[in-house]
């Protein structure tokens, strides 16, 4: 057929370069992954040991055997909630995890071969229906972590779980779209169209996110291997690369550094209008880069609790969030490359879309970050004897 000649894009991008940044990407995800299996089981299985060898001590003992360290001192502490924005922490996580399975269902049937650029405006169609239908895993995983939370405020967690992300984007579209129509630009949507978009948010999303929270809020409470105490515990001065702040800014890179190569075709593909037709590749990008967020996350976060540090929930989140900085950044390296007008407009438009895109990558790694440090941390803490 005619999509022939676009579908086999060997004249513009050799299919071995994808094959190099797929090599690329699995060699640092493979190389990390040895990395976080040799501290971690090899650091966990000592300290396990040791700390159930100092609960079967008798008390004489124990005060010889003093004094304690490590991350089992945060026992106390380690799931009290966030003492900071605890709702926003909910919804952050719960609108990532509604994000990340809507990109996985489109670039997966994308892969597939279901979704075609032969049809047109079939895959933004599927993000839309997609994104609506996972609205109910949205709801239902803020609502769990917020009932962990012994939040009061359910209602309102839940609304803002299915208004506050999809609302970001809705209105900078139409604020751009009215300035597209303003300049009289072919690139406008119609009314009738942000009408039906409107309706579908309205009547088949949030309804969804309702639904979602419903169930999460029935069910039974997280439950956590230790008992929180009612005074937290002291933070310990950390050492410079020990803080926080320096964590996060340095975990980004390893995950960017994997999806960089099939990140600058997939910017091509969006702003210089070629068409992107290798979803395969896609998909194990993607994947890949899941993968190394959650890595990443769960290895820093174990050696904040070593470093007596209990305030993880946050950390988590930004430590795999911060891949999103590193794109946003890289946004405007790339900027350079598109030889675009000197007009605001277009700034404005390049810009603000980037931001949304980043916005939403931001939520995704994060969620991923987010639950698999509170997996990871449930789990070393059930191992352990505590008094």
């Amino acid at each position: 057929s005619r999509w022939d000649v676009y579908l086999t894009e060997d004249h513009m991008v050799p299919a071995q370069v994808h094959w190099y940044s797929i090599t690329n990407s699995i060699l640092v995800v493979l190389f990390l992954s040895l990395l976080v299996v040799s501290i971690l089981v090899r650091n966990l299985r000592r300290d396990i040991a040791g700390y159930n060898a100092m609960a079967a001590l008798t008390d004489e003992e124990k005060e010889e055997e003093q004094e304690e360290s490590g991350w089992k001192l945060v026992h106390a502490d380690v799931f009290r909630p966030p003492s900071s924005f605890p709702m926003a922490y909910c919804i952050m996580v719960g609108s990532g995890a509604q994000i990340g399975l809507c990109g996985l269902a489109t670039i997966a049937c994308s892969a597939i071969g279901f979704l075609s650029p032969a049809r047109r405006g079939s895959l933004m169609t599927a993000t839309l229906v997609f994104y609506m239908l996972c609205g109910c895993l949205s709801g239902y995983t803020s609502s769990r972590l917020y009932k962990s939370f012994r939040g009061r405020q359910w209602q309102l967690c839940t609304l803002l779980t299915a208004t506050a992300f999809p609302g970001l984007c809705f209105f900078t579209f139409i604020f751009f779209n009215t300035i597209l129509a303003f300049f009289r630009s072919t690139a406008s949507v119609p009314f009738l169209d942000l009408v039906i978009v409107a309706a579908m948010w309205c009547c088949i999303s949030i309804p969804l996110v309702f639904l979602g929270a419903y169930f999460g809020y029935k069910a039974e409470t997280i439950t956590f291997p230790t008992v929180t105490s009612t005074i937290a515990r002291a933070i310990p001065e950390p050492t410079f690369f020990m803080k926080p702040m320096v964590g996060i800014c340095l975990a980004g890179m390893v995950p960017f550094a994997a999806a960089y190569v099939e990140l600058f075709f997939i910017m091509t593909s969006l702003w210089m209008d070629q068409f992107y037709y290798v979803f395969g590749f896609t998909l194990v990008v993607y994947l890949i880069l899941l993968i190394t967020c959650a890595e990443v996350t769960v290895l820093l976060c174990y050696y904040q609790l070593c470093a007596e540090n209990h305030r993880w929930w946050w950390f988590a989140f930004f430590t795999a969030g911060s891949t999103s900085f590193y794109t946003y950044i890289y946004s405007f390296f790339w900027f350079r490359s598109l030889d675009a007008s000197k007009m605001l407009i277009t700034y404005l438009l390049y810009f603000g879309y980037m931001f949304l895109i980043c916005t939403a990558l931001l939520l995704v790694t994060g969620a991923v970050g987010a639950l698999t440090s509170l997996w990871f941390i449930r789990k070393i803490f059930g191992t352990i004897k505590v008094d």
